[in-house]
């Protein structure tokens, strides 16, 4: 039973799109914690989730992150508390899906895993510069996906300011929610909580920096996909796709890189028109050709 479900699973992230797989990753990883320490409990077992939280989570401290640099990354994906993992979750799945029918599965993965990256920074340099966390830097850590989600959030919002969002049946623009969400956390940064809202920030700086620079024509990303794609050629998990919209060649490299060059122009064409005037005031064939480039990006 256990092969058959571990095959289900395998089955299961192998059909997946992106946003799914960074849902279950995340999901997988918060039972297999709490579920095994419910049946550690029924033998009077404690879970020792702080040696967890030590070797997972991403430290303040510098000479802890050296040995451990692992964490940087792991940290994103680790949840403890129910709720926690609840919001992230349902935040990451209803901007998450904007964002992947807009931008595509590789800038959806790299902004939350750059994003995650960026919050992990700059959280690290607050605790070592700022004399409020002098006492706490040896023994802090941070954890869970919201820097990653705010980057996306952010990222969104960046790029479509105007689309609407219903909340509680009244429907928000998009950068007023990514606002509120900043502001928020800059509240908080002092808080009882102020690593993981200085964290937070470190996201969303990343998730507009990355859009306003995507519209102006450089991937600041783009690096990061290519080594994503040489990893999967390397470990045999698929071939590996380009960076920008992918072509067929019809003739020789000038066509192609003509014509590549061409759709390229007309997909940035498209997205300065969305931030502008919003995803309405597309046609419908911009809307296929744009649905059609994003399935290639």
């Amino acid at each position: 039973m256990a092969a058959t479900f571990m095959n289900d699973i395998r089955g299961g992230l192998k059909n997946a799109d992106t946003l799914q797989r960074l849902l279950v990753v995340n999901v997988i990883i918060f039972l297999l914690i709490n579920v095994a320490g419910g049946i550690l409990g029924l033998f009077m077992i404690s879970l020792n989730r702080s040696a967890i939280t030590e070797w997972l989570a991403v430290p303040a401290s510098v000479d802890l992150l050296i040995t451990r640099p692992w964490t940087l990354v792991t940290y994103m994906f680790l949840h403890i508390e129910f709720f926690h993992i609840l919001f992230n979750m349902l935040w990451l799945y209803w901007i998450g899906k904007i964002f992947l029918e807009y931008l595509g599965p590789k800038k959806l993965f790299s902004t939350y895993i750059l994003g995650g990256i960026s919050g992990a920074i700059l959280y690290i340099i607050a605790f070592n510069v700022f004399p409020l966390f002098s006492d706490a830097v040896e023994s802090s850590s941070a954890l869970g996906a919201s820097a990653s989600v705010l980057a996306i959030i952010v990222g969104t919002a960046t790029l479509l300011p105007d689309y609407p969002i219903s909340v509680f049946f009244i429907r928000i623009p998009l950068k007023y929610i990514a606002l509120i969400s900043i502001l928020m956390d800059l509240i908080s940064v002092s808080g009882n909580n102020a690593g993981g809202h200085i964290a937070h920030l470190g996201g969303a700086l990343f998730g507009f920096v990355y859009i306003r620079q995507l519209k102006n024509g450089t991937d600041i990303a783009a690096w990061f996909n290519k080594f994503m794609d040489k990893l999967h050629t390397l470990i045999g998990s698929g071939r590996s796709s380009r960076m920008k919209v992918k072509y067929r060649r019809t003739g020789d490299d000038q066509i192609y890189n003509s014509e590549r060059k061409s759709n390229q122009e007309r997909v940035d064409e498209i997205l300065d028109k969305i931030s502008k005037s919003g995803y309405g005031s597309l046609t419908k064939d911009e809307k296929d050709f744009l649905f059609k480039s994003s399935k290639n990006n």
